[in-house]
């Protein structure tokens, strides 16, 4: 009765794993729109910016390369309504830039613009901003910019990428574990293989299908627009997701062919000794090898071309780190999926119970070559983990960028969990090791071996969601870049806008100056410098006067010398020295007998 309910439960154990799996996968599917990796660097016109005049083309700059949308940027006058712009496009030689061009005529008031482009690393991401032409309506009407993501897109989109993850780990870390730690019975090895297969193809198809509307924000009925699947195949994103499925096919022979391999029988008469027997699963061929590693390389490559590797600081660099560090966690985690289905179905026999928790061994003719598997996993993954630490670092460095990101982003503080995993996982790989041994030296701690490596899937599932849930959230580097890039302001990117209040002491008095510094770092800079009046309205003086000082090292003031050019004050040959927290000073002369001041901090940067 005992040894059936053992059997029963052994039966169980992998379905449960299956099912908690799957529930984990939900949650994390219902969690919430992923982050997107493309940070807004700058924009021209700035957010809350007033303009003489009104702009000829809106300009943005991003953190990575975007791809854009028909519907990438929509314009809405004062009163609400929608204004046709150009079709937008990249700026000459820049694909982290993007422009769209104003019809003439927009008038006055505040003008609302929403955005929405797809990141290097397939990945949508939108906002809206607004600036005024003369002066800041006194009113502005509610505009809808439509939604940042479909909520239920969205969550079938990132289902389907944690299914592909999971599905891809499956099928390269069992395939790779049949080759190279040849287990003594493959057999019960072609379900996860065919179980892995089917999941890609399934997940893979989900990713294509939802493709349009995940990058349009629109509801999951969209997908199925005549336009849709064919604007997909068009993307970058789409025709990695279809290279990915046409690998399917030859990977589906290769584990044909692989799933034909098994133990040679002993020849009629031959008698062999247990130790022998670890030897009759062949070796496979360097055909086979070869086989198996171009076409590991090729799928993992459908996920380097559309991920953070893809964009960013060195690409080839960082794409061949992607690729090893995917290969590396589905050796090592689908290697374990394998160890665990290998030793949960070894025939056991029932013995007393030892007091180093090894009851519950195999038979004799079955512990030698099932030691000899797990010692040659025990290898592999050793040398996975190698990979994965080298590779890992890297990409942290990469997708990091400083110390300070690791606390004060969401990247990096995904990225200390997962660390944490890791650290846990390595303690239990370390009790696998060690019940390895045990039974390739005295053939004992079959169950434990078991239990362990049980507990180490367990923690491996939990370090692949977190990855997974990381590769959707904005690296740290770029958080950091699109933070100090703010506030950014109209005209050149990267130039820095000051607001300095003022006031004469006269009815009517008051007024603010918009100092605009271009590029805002240590150099040559031009200045642009528009009086408003008490009313937000575009106001005319006599006299300008602006002057700078860096009190740190005791510079200045140093006057910027402004000319009036009509209808604003500027000039193009203020040099500022040294970066740090300037002092502006700007002094407003309204009449003969009226004047009043007011200072501000300006950055500039190196």
């Amino acid at each position: 009765m005992g040894q059936a309910r053992d059997a029963g439960a052994r039966r169980r154990l992998p379905r449960l794993a299956l099912l908690g799996v799957l529930l984990a996968l939900l949650l994390l599917g219902g969690a919430g729109a992923a982050s997107a990796h493309a940070g807004l660097r700058s924009a021209d016109p700035a957010d809350g910016t007033v303009l003489a005049s009104a702009p000829r083309a809106l300009t943005l700059t991003f953190t990575e390369s975007v791809g854009l949308l028909d519907d990438s940027f929509r314009l809405f006058a004062p009163d609400g309504r929608r204004v046709r712009t150009g079709e937008p496009q990249h700026a000459p030689g820049r694909t982290d830039t993007a422009q769209v061009a104003f019809p003439a005529g927009l008038g006055q008031g505040t003008f609302t613009v929403a955005w929405r482009v797809v990141s290097a690393d397939s990945h949508p991401v939108s906002g809206a901003f607004t600036f005024s032409v003369g002066r800041p309506s006194p009113a502005t009407a509610a505009v809808d910019t439509g939604p940042a993501e479909d909520p239920l897109t969205g969550s079938l989109y990132d289902l389907a990428r944690y299914a592909a993850y999971g599905a891809a780990a499956l099928l390269v870390g069992t395939a790779a574990f049949v080759l190279l730690c040849r287990p003594p019975d493959p057999g019960p090895l072609r379900r996860p293989l065919a179980a892995g297969w089917w999941l890609l193809l399934a997940a893979t198809l989900a990713l294509l299908v939802l493709r349009a509307p995940y990058e349009s924000g629109a509801g999951p009925a969209a997908a199925f627009t005549p336009s849709a699947l064919s604007r997909t195949l068009t993307t970058r994103p789409g025709v990695v997701l279809l290279i990915r499925l046409a690998l399917l096919a030859p990977t589906a022979l290769f584990l044909v062919r692989l799933c034909r391999r098994g133990p040679q029988p002993d020849a009629p008469g031959e008698g062999r000794t247990a130790p022998q027997r670890e030897d009759r699963t062949p070796a496979p061929s360097r055909a086979a090898l070869a086989t198996g590693a171009v076409l590991a390389l090729a799928l993992a490559l459908t996920w380097a071309a559309s991920d953070h590797a893809s964009a960013g600081l060195q690409v080839p660099a960082a794409m061949a780190s992607s690729m090893l560090h995917l290969l590396a966690m589905a050796v090592w985690l689908g290697g374990l999926t394998a160890l665990l289905t290998t030793l949960q179905r070894t025939p056991r026999t029932t013995t007393a119970a030892d007091t180093d928790g090894s009851a519950g061994t195999a038979p004799a003719a079955l512990v030698a070559p099932l030691a000899a598997t797990a010692a040659r996993f025990s290898r592999l993954a050793f040398l996975a983990v190698t990979v994965l630490v080298a590779t890992g670092v890297y990409q942290s460095w990469r997708g990091l960028g400083s110390w300070p990101a690791l606390t004060g982003t969401a990247y990096g503080r995904l990225l200390l969990v997962k660390l944490f995993a890791v650290v846990l996982l390595l303690a239990v790989a370390a009790g696998s090791r060690h019940w390895t041994a045990r039974l390739a030296a005295a053939r004992t701690g079959l169950r434990a071996l078991r239990r362990s490596v049980l507990a180490e899937v367990a923690v491996g599932v939990a370090v692949l969601m977190v990855s997974t849930v990381l590769s959707g959230t904005l690296p740290g580097r770029a958080a950091t870049e699109a933070a100090e890039a703010a506030p950014v302001a109209a005209g050149v990117p990267g130039a820095s806008v000051t607001q300095i209040p003022f006031d004469t002491g006269s009815p009517g008095g008051r007024g603010t100056v918009q100092i605009t510094l271009e590029p805002g770092r240590v150099g040559q800079n031009a200045v642009e410098a528009v009086v408003f009046g008490p009313d937000g309205g575009l106001s005319t003086v006599p006299e300008l006067r602006l002057s700078l000082s860096l009190p740190d090292r005791d510079i200045g003031p140093i006057d910027a010398r402004l000319v009036n050019r009509g209808g604003y004050w500027g000039t193009d040959s203020l040099n500022l020295p040294f970066p740090g927290a300037w002092s502006a000073k700007a002094t407003v002369r309204v009449s003969d007998l009226d004047q009043g001041s007011g200072s501000r901090t300006v950055r500039i940067t190196r």
